[in-house]
């Protein structure tokens, strides 16, 4: 019996459901649908051009870029030939570029146009098992001879027959390597993460019954492709279900898209949240009269309402009375700004998410739910499901999967969900899987009702000089419920006492001074906010143990950003790198 696996399942969404639309690109203005027949063909036509390029089963192929079909396409007809596709991220340098290429040993790089081309031209010297480069449409090659436009990459492939293809997918093993899912390096470089045809195919399986999913459903992509999340959302869920995707025309017109593709399931990192939450925040504080008065009322009714559907209770009959008038003056009227009002499961994962960023949004009836998960458990390993969701928590385990608390902590999970290794790196995969169970490098809880809740990562312990072990994840989500604080990174590895780098909200900081009436004063600003952040950090300190508390902290000029290798590409912070960056600022903090 040939073996499940994504490939196999468009091959069939492609049959039952020739006609149905598979993806939507905006070109022109407007947004062009492409069917699962058209889907699936291309598919087929890449397998071929990669077989005839020399591609054997168990090789590798890069993909650099923004999201694109042309990205799926060929990750798709990668793992149908017997290959393991490994995206690269486009922020990567081209030093970084190299690193993932060589590592995975890659024989084809796919690249989204000639910037992207560049970083693998000034490396190819030092890429000896690189032979091809192919650009998405619309990228010319510029007549060198080892690049290839995608139309002529196609033609690659026109003799090879479709019985080579099936041989080729009939050849694939569920435990066989599926795909290569890079780590964004927050700590280290990155390591291949392997995952199987069954890894992906058994949690998109109960990825769709937990949230559920639907040939009907929509969704959006828009966060890098290289996360394993997103490839979720983008390829294995919709080949699986049967759902439609609108590939965001750039990251600067997701807002814009968001409200145009109108997503029935849609997941946000933590940052993008944020973001939103602020534009939503700052038209809602704005309400004056009447109209504030009306918010205020609808937005207790929304979080009662919210916290309810949650624990999957029915609201009393006043309650749902009072939510429906609302719905009709408020609710929906936000979500339709937004682009929401479709969605009927908003989620967000990899990164720790601030409760009251989660209170925001249940106060305009948008319940998101919070899932927790790795690369190597091919993304979730617990999630807050419809009807079973606990604000603050990471919800409970999926099905399927068994997680025990080690007793320093750590979590530990088993299931047909846990990655085969890591790529080249027996050390890394002996230290990682032990009898079976992956060592998440995550510490956490259960609670008495068996939600799973994070409480720190045990590679980002802090050990001051005292000797004392000090988290610092809960003392700056702490810090950054304060409006006037963005992000804040707790220091104080091998040092005397706590610190803080703290970077500002930009609004919330001119707030500050015009409710000081400072507008144009610098010194006076700078010393009003300051103030501000020091109350900000007292209150935090007064919720502590005299060893968490935070003795001295310093306000950066600018934010962590991914081009200064401070942010990963999924906006994660590189402790390593601000501690780098910084230096001079945390050095002065301990200063006699």
């Amino acid at each position: 019996m040939p073996c499940d696996s994504i490939p196999r399942r468009l091959l069939g969404q492609a049959k039952v459901r020739p006609e149905a639309p598979a993806h939507y690109v905006k070109e022109g203005g407007f947004w062009r649908m492409t069917s699962f027949r058209e889907y699936a063909s291309e598919v087929r036509r890449a397998a071929g051009s990669l077989i005839a390029l020399g591609v054997e089963p168990g090789a590798t192929v890069s993909l650099l870029g923004f999201n694109r079909p042309e990205w799926v396409v060929l990750h798709v007809a990668c793992m149908a030939v017997g290959g393991a596709p490994a995206g690269v991220y486009t922020t990567c340098s081209p030093e970084e570029v190299r690193h993932i290429v060589h590592h995975a040993a890659s024989k084809v790089v796919l690249v989204e146009n000639r910037r992207q081309l560049e970083k693998v031209l000034s490396q190819w010297d030092r890429l000896p098992q690189l032979e091809w480069a192919v650009l998405m449409r619309g990228a010319e090659p510029g007549g060198d001879p080892r690049v290839l436009s995608w139309d002529e990459f196609l033609a690659r492939g026109s003799r090879v027959s479709d019985e080579q293809i099936e041989q080729r997918l009939d050849a694939l093993e569920p435990r066989g390597l599926a795909t290569l899912i890079y780590t964004s390096g927050t700590v280290g470089p990155p390591k291949g993460v392997m995952l199987s045809h069954e890894n992906l195919t058994s949690v998109a399986d109960v990825s769709a019954r937990i949230i559920p999913l639907s040939p009907w459903d929509v969704t959006l992509s828009y966060l890098p492709l290289s996360h394993i999340a997103e490839q979720m959302f983008t390829i294995h869920l919709p080949a699986s279900v049967g759902m439609a995707v609108y590939f965001a025309e750039s990251m600067d017109a997701l807002a814009d898209n968001l409200k145009e593709a109108r997503p029935t399931a849609f997941f946000g990192v933590p940052r993008v949240w944020e973001k939103m939450m602020a534009g939503v925040g700052a038209k809602l504080s704005a309400a004056k009269g009447l109209q504030k008065i009306t918010l205020e009322q609808a937005r207790r009714v929304a979080l009662q309402h919210a916290q309810l559907r949650a624990r999957g209770e029915p609201p009393g009959p006043l309650l749902a009375a009072q939510h429906r008038l609302f719905d009709k003056l408020v609710y929906a009227k936000v979500k339709a700004a937004l682009g929401l009002d479709r969605a009927h499961v908003c989620s967000t994962g990899a990164a720790p998410i601030a409760k009251e960023v989660l209170e925001f949004f249940a106060s305009i009836d948008v319940l998101i739910t919070e899932v927790y998960g790795q690369s190597e458990v091919t993304g979730p390993t617990s999630y807050n499901v419809q009807g079973r969701t606990k604000l603050g928590s990471v919800g409970p385990v999926v099905p399927g999967v068994d997680v025990r608390i080690a007793d320093d902590g750590e979590i530990l999970v088993k299931g047909p969900n846990v990655f085969l290794g890591y790529y080249k790196d027996p050390e890394a995969t002996a230290q990682a899987l032990v009898d079976g169970w992956l060592r998440s490098g995550d510490l956490g809880s259960f609670d008495e009702e068996g939600f799973l809740h994070i409480t720190g990562r045990k590679k980002e312990i802090l050990i001051t000089a005292g000797g004392k072990n000090v988290s610092p994840r809960n003392i700056e989500e702490a810090l950054k419920r304060h409006d006037l604080i963005a992000e804040a990174v707790v220091i104080g590895d091998g040092r005397r006492f706590l610190s803080a780098l703290v970077v500002l909200d930009p609004d919330a900081a001119k707030r500050v001074a015009a409710e000081r009436g400072l507008s144009g004063e610098l010194s006076h600003e700078a010393a009003a906010i300051r103030e501000s952040v020091q109350r900000a950090v007292d209150e935090v300190n007064g919720q502590l143990g005299q060893v968490e508390t935070i003795k001295k902290f310093t306000i950066l000029p600018r934010g962590f950003t991914i081009e200064d290798g401070e942010l990963t590409p999924t906006l994660k912070i590189k402790r390593r790198n601000v501690n780098q960056n910084f230096a001079r600022e945390i050095e002065a903090m301990y200063v006699e």
